[in-house]
C-alpha cells in the first residue's frame, strides 16, 4: 500500500508541474510570505486555472489576506481583500469588487516601498487578524480533477 503524501509533499508535487522558472519564483515567494505572515494557515487550492496558496488567519477562504498563485507563465501575489486598499502608485491590477494582484516579475518587488506599504496595510485592515502565536499549518483544501496544463505547453 502506497504511503499517503504529506501536505508539504503534495504542494511540492503541485509546484513541480510548472516550469523551473515559475516553480523557483513560487518557492521564493512562499518563503517570503511565510516570514511576513506569522501565524497564518496556508490553504492550497489546485484549481482549473492556477495553483493558489492562500495565507489566512482561519481555515475559511473568505478570511484570507494574501495568496501566491502560479500560472503557466508567471506567479502573482494576490491581495484577497485588496479592492479597498489605497494604491496611489497604481501597483495593484484587477477590477473586481474584492481581490487585486501584482505579477511577480522578480523577488525585488517585495522590497519596493509601495508594495511593502500595501502588504502592511492589507495585514492591518484584514477582516480577521493573524495570531502570530498560532501554529502554521499547510492545508490542502481542493484539487480540481480538470486542470489547464501547468508546464510550457500551457503558455
Amino acid at each position: 500500500m502506497a504511503k499517503e503524501k504529506t501536505p508539504k509533499e503534495q504542494l511540492d508535487a503541485f509546484i513541480d508541474r510548472f516550469t523551473p522558472e515559475v516553480a523557483s519564483m513560487a518557492r521564493r515567494a512562499l518563503a517570503k510570505m511565510r516570514k511576513l505572515t506569522p501565524g497564518s494557515l496556508e490553504l492550497v487550492y489546485d484549481n482549473y486555472n492556477a495553483l493558489a496558496i492562500g495565507f489566512s488567519p482561519t481555515e475559511k477562504a473568505g478570511d484570507g489576506i494574501f495568496s501566491i498563485a502560479l500560472f503557466p507563465p508567471h506567479v502573482s501575489l494576490f491581495f484577497l481583500q485588496g479592492a479597498k486598499l489605497p494604491d496611489p502608485t497604481k501597483r495593484l491590477r484587477g477590477s473586481g469588487n474584492v481581490v487585486r494582484h501584482i505579477v511577480l516579475e522578480d523577488m525585488a518587488v517585495f522590497d519596493e516601498g509601495d508594495v511593502s506599504t500595501l502588504i502592511l496595510l492589507a495585514l492591518a485592515r484584514s477582516k480577521v487578524a493573524l495570531d502570530p502565536k498560532q501554529k502554521r499549518r499547510l492545508i490542502i483544501k481542493s484539487i480540481s480533477a480538470k486542470q489547464r496544463p501547468r508546464g510550457p505547453q500551457g503558455r
